[in-house]
Protein backbone atom coordinates (compact mmCIF):
# COMPACT_ATOMS: atom_id res chain seq x y z
CA UNK A 1 0.00 0.00 0.00
CA UNK A 2 3.06 2.59 0.48
CA UNK A 3 4.21 2.23 -2.87
CA UNK A 4 0.98 3.36 -4.00
CA UNK A 5 -0.20 5.88 -2.00
CA UNK A 6 3.27 7.89 -2.12
CA UNK A 7 3.19 8.92 -6.02
CA UNK A 8 -0.61 9.92 -5.56
CA UNK A 9 0.36 11.91 -2.02
CA UNK A 10 3.06 13.62 -4.58
CA UNK A 11 1.06 14.41 -7.57
CA UNK A 12 -1.68 15.72 -4.63
CA UNK A 13 1.19 18.02 -3.10
CA UNK A 14 1.12 19.93 -6.79
CA UNK A 15 -2.47 20.02 -6.72
CA UNK A 16 -2.72 21.90 -3.00
CA UNK A 17 0.02 24.40 -3.76
CA UNK A 18 -1.31 25.06 -7.48
CA UNK A 19 -4.58 25.93 -6.30
CA UNK A 20 -3.27 27.14 -3.04
CA UNK A 21 -1.55 29.97 -4.83
CA UNK A 22 -3.92 30.96 -6.89
CA UNK A 23 -6.39 31.34 -4.38
CA UNK A 24 -3.43 33.49 -2.95
CA UNK A 25 -2.86 35.41 -5.71
CA UNK A 26 -6.74 36.21 -6.95
CA UNK A 27 -7.45 36.92 -3.18
CA UNK A 28 -4.17 39.83 -3.48
CA UNK A 29 -5.57 40.86 -6.65
CA UNK A 30 -9.32 41.51 -5.02
CA UNK A 31 -7.52 43.86 -2.38
CA UNK A 32 -5.44 45.62 -4.57
CA UNK A 33 -8.34 45.96 -7.27
CA UNK A 34 -11.07 46.64 -4.53
CA UNK A 35 -13.56 44.39 -6.63
CA UNK A 36 -16.46 42.20 -5.79
CA UNK A 37 -16.07 38.57 -4.48
CA UNK A 38 -17.31 36.67 -7.28
CA UNK A 39 -18.45 33.30 -7.42
CA UNK A 40 -14.86 32.16 -9.10
CA UNK A 41 -13.18 33.08 -5.78
CA UNK A 42 -15.80 31.20 -3.79
CA UNK A 43 -14.76 28.36 -6.31
CA UNK A 44 -11.20 28.58 -6.13
CA UNK A 45 -11.41 28.28 -2.00
CA UNK A 46 -13.65 25.36 -2.51
CA UNK A 47 -11.43 23.67 -4.69
CA UNK A 48 -8.23 24.50 -2.45
CA UNK A 49 -9.80 22.95 0.54
CA UNK A 50 -11.17 19.60 -1.16
CA UNK A 51 -7.50 19.10 -1.96
CA UNK A 52 -5.83 19.65 1.15
CA UNK A 53 -8.63 17.43 2.44
CA UNK A 54 -8.26 14.79 0.38
CA UNK A 55 -4.31 15.13 0.93
CA UNK A 56 -4.95 14.96 4.65
CA UNK A 57 -6.73 11.96 3.83
CA UNK A 58 -4.31 10.06 1.54
CA UNK A 59 -1.57 11.41 4.36
CA UNK A 60 -2.96 10.07 7.12
CA UNK A 61 -2.84 5.94 5.75
CA UNK A 62 0.51 6.89 4.70
CA UNK A 63 1.33 7.73 8.02
CA UNK A 64 0.06 4.39 9.52
CA UNK A 65 1.67 2.03 7.10
CA UNK A 66 4.53 3.99 6.31
CA UNK A 67 8.40 2.74 7.64
CA UNK A 68 9.86 6.10 8.33
CA UNK A 69 7.02 6.73 11.16
CA UNK A 70 8.88 5.23 13.75
CA UNK A 71 8.59 7.06 17.67
CA UNK A 72 11.45 7.17 19.54
CA UNK A 73 13.52 6.90 16.27
CA UNK A 74 17.21 8.69 16.15
CA UNK A 75 16.97 8.97 12.63
CA UNK A 76 16.08 12.45 11.11
CA UNK A 77 14.18 11.48 8.74
CA UNK A 78 12.08 9.28 10.76
CA UNK A 79 11.90 12.02 13.38
CA UNK A 80 10.94 14.51 10.54
CA UNK A 81 7.95 12.45 9.21
CA UNK A 82 6.26 11.03 12.45
CA UNK A 83 6.08 14.53 13.79
CA UNK A 84 6.99 17.30 12.17
CA UNK A 85 5.83 16.92 8.66
CA UNK A 86 2.46 15.58 9.46
CA UNK A 87 1.48 17.96 11.95
CA UNK A 88 2.75 20.96 10.04
CA UNK A 89 0.80 19.72 7.58
CA UNK A 90 -2.24 19.30 9.96
CA UNK A 91 -1.57 22.78 11.12
CA UNK A 92 -1.77 24.13 7.50
CA UNK A 93 -5.22 22.62 6.32
CA UNK A 94 -6.33 23.92 9.67
CA UNK A 95 -5.36 27.66 7.85
CA UNK A 96 -6.41 26.38 4.60
CA UNK A 97 -10.07 25.43 5.87
CA UNK A 98 -10.13 28.84 8.02
CA UNK A 99 -9.61 30.44 5.05
CA UNK A 100 -12.34 28.72 3.35
CA UNK A 101 -14.84 29.26 6.30
CA UNK A 102 -13.69 33.23 7.55
CA UNK A 103 -13.52 34.77 4.09
CA UNK A 104 -17.13 33.14 3.73
CA UNK A 105 -18.32 35.04 6.45
CA UNK A 106 -17.04 38.15 5.67
CA UNK A 107 -19.61 41.16 5.72
CA UNK A 108 -17.47 43.19 3.07
CA UNK A 109 -16.07 42.03 0.20
CA UNK A 110 -12.69 43.60 1.31
CA UNK A 111 -12.78 41.60 4.40
CA UNK A 112 -13.69 38.17 2.74
CA UNK A 113 -10.77 38.69 0.38
CA UNK A 114 -8.21 39.94 3.42
CA UNK A 115 -9.52 37.00 5.05
CA UNK A 116 -8.84 34.06 2.10
CA UNK A 117 -5.38 35.90 1.73
CA UNK A 118 -4.16 35.84 5.02
CA UNK A 119 -5.17 32.85 6.68
CA UNK A 120 -3.89 31.09 2.67
CA UNK A 121 -0.45 32.50 3.16
CA UNK A 122 -0.11 31.41 6.66
CA UNK A 123 -1.33 28.23 5.59
CA UNK A 124 1.32 28.53 2.31
CA UNK A 125 4.61 29.53 4.46
CA UNK A 126 3.72 26.28 7.32
CA UNK A 127 3.44 23.89 3.56
CA UNK A 128 6.99 25.16 2.49
CA UNK A 129 8.85 24.21 5.74
CA UNK A 130 7.08 20.97 6.21
CA UNK A 131 7.73 19.79 2.40
CA UNK A 132 10.83 17.18 2.51
CA UNK A 133 12.34 19.58 -0.36
CA UNK A 134 14.95 17.57 -2.56
CA UNK A 135 17.99 19.92 -1.32
CA UNK A 136 16.97 19.12 2.09
CA UNK A 137 18.27 16.68 4.61
CA UNK A 138 14.84 14.20 3.97
CA UNK A 139 15.34 15.01 0.54
CA UNK A 140 12.56 13.91 -1.72
CA UNK A 141 12.08 13.96 -5.07
CA UNK A 142 10.29 16.83 -7.11
CA UNK A 143 8.03 13.90 -8.85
Amino acid sequence: MYGILTPIHSFLRWAVLLLLLATIIKSLHGIITKRTFSNSDNKISLFMMISAHTQLLVGLILYFVSPFVQFGSKVPENRFFTMEHSSMMIVAIVFMTLARILSKKGKTDASKFKRLFTYSFIALLIIIMAIPWPFSHVARPWF
